[in-house]
């Protein structure tokens, strides 16, 4: 005796193709908060290939406090930073607490960015790897003040991940990042 089905196969919704339809964008509920930092300077006639980078917060989502929701970027170099700890120029893991270790993966961050020609409000992505997501949540006031001391006063799109461990055993945060460049 046989066990399954009997009768026709049921009928599947066929795969979207590139032509199939998309649905409309779903509305705003309000419209984005602008603010003088959400804004770098746009192209301007005299540097037309001037990088222009936009910070949207919609109004919709949760007040951004040391991010932005979003980035938009136009520009003609994308620039990807490799994760950086808190190594000094030998090698060494420095520092034995979260923020100096921030402090300077962030200042790693920024050199290999300014290589580069870059600088900080080019950033449009960094992604901050912790061991300990709640000791970052404790110092976040004192991280967002090396932030501005280091970075300025704008974010990029930003996210923390908590992992087990970094390739430097003793690291305790690490940072990467990609900007666009004029």
């Amino acid at each position: 005796m046989t066990r399954g089905r009997t009768g026709p196969a049921p009928a599947r919704t066929p795969a979207p193709t590139a032509d199939s339809p998309r649905p409309p964008p779903r509305p705003t509920a309000r419209p984005a908060r602008p603010s003088p930092a959400d804004q770098s300077p746009a192209p301007t006639e005299g540097n037309p290939a001037a990088v222009s980078v936009h910070r949207v917060n919609p109004a919709a989502l949760a007040r951004p406090s040391g991010f932005s929701h979003a980035v938009t970027a136009t520009g003609s170099t994308m620039v990807f930073l490799a994760g950086q700890t808190a190594l000094d120029g030998a090698g060494r893991v420095v520092g034995d607490s979260l923020p100096a270790q921030f402090e300077q993966a962030l200042g790693n961050l920024l050199t290999a960015l300014g290589a580069c020609a870059g600088e900080p409000a080019h950033l449009t992505r960094v992604t901050v790897y912790a061991t300990d997501p709640e000791d970052y949540r404790a110092h976040a006031p004192e991280l967002g003040r090396i932030w501005r001391r280091l970075a300025g006063e704008t974010y990029p799109a930003m996210a923390l991940i908590g992992v087990t461990r970094l390739w430097d055993t003793e690291a305790l945060v690490e940072l990467d990042g990609i900007a666009v460049l004029p």
